[in-house]
C-alpha cells in the first residue's frame, strides 16, 4: 500500500510484500555509507552469479615532483575483462606533449595485465573525442543531451589486438 511522504519529507513509502515498510529518498548528495550498501549488495550478487568478483580500482596520477600534489590523471576500474575509464583530466599546461597518451597507455597496459581484453569510456563532444580516436579508441554510440549541440560519445578499444595509433 503506497502513501505520500509525511510533512517535510521528500520520499515515497510502501509496504513491500506485506513485510517491509520502505521509504524512497531522492538526493543529490548521497552518503558514502549509503553508497557502500549498494556497492556491497551488487558485489555479492555479481560474485554469486559469476563465481568471481574482480572489480578493482585503477588510477594513474600526474604529481608535482616537489610537493607530491596531484595535478591530473586518469581514474577508473577493471571488472570482468573490461577497463572502464571514469575520469581523465590534465590541466591545460600539461596537454599537447604526449602526457595524456602516456597516462592512457599505462592504464591500458595495467588493464591487460589484469586480464582485460577491451576498454570503454564516454566523453562529451567538447572534451576529448579526437584524443581518444588518435589513441585507437572507436566510437560505438552517441547520445545527445538536452542542451543544443552537446552529446555524450561512447568509445571502446580492443586492448589485446595491436592497433595503429595516429598522431
Amino acid at each position: 500500500m503506497a502513501r505520500p511522504p509525511g510533512p517535510g519529507k521528500s520520499g515515497w513509502s510502501a509496504t513491500v510484500a506485506g513485510v517491509t515498510d520502505a521509504i524512497l529518498e531522492l538526493t543529490d548528495q548521497p552518503d558514502d555509507a549509503d553508497l557502500a550498501v549498494l556497492t556491497a549488495g551488487l558485489d555479492e550478487f555479481n560474485e554469486q552469479a559469476a563465481g568471481v568478483l574482480d572489480r578493482r580500482s585503477l588510477a594513474v596520477f600526474v604529481k608535482d615532483r616537489d610537493t607530491g600534489r596531484v595535478l591530473g590523471g586518469l581514474a577508473g576500474r577493471t571488472s570482468y575483462g573490461l577497463l572502464f575509464v571514469d575520469y581523465f583530466y590534465l590541466p591545460p599546461d600539461l596537454r599537447g606533449a604526449g602526457l595524456g597518451s602516456e597516462l592512457l597507455r599505462q592504464a591500458e597496459d595495467e588493464a591487460v595485465r589484469r586480464g582485460c581484453r577491451a576498454g570503454m569510456l564516454y566523453t562529451i563532444n567538447f572534451q576529448a573525442p579526437e584524443f581518444y580516436r588518435r589513441n585507437g579508441w572507436r566510437v560505438f554510440g552517441e547520445v545527445p543531451a538536452e542542451t543544443d549541440g552537446i552529446s555524450r560519445i561512447f568509445l571502446t578499444k580492443d586492448l589485446v589486438t595491436p592497433q595503429p595509433v595516429s598522431r
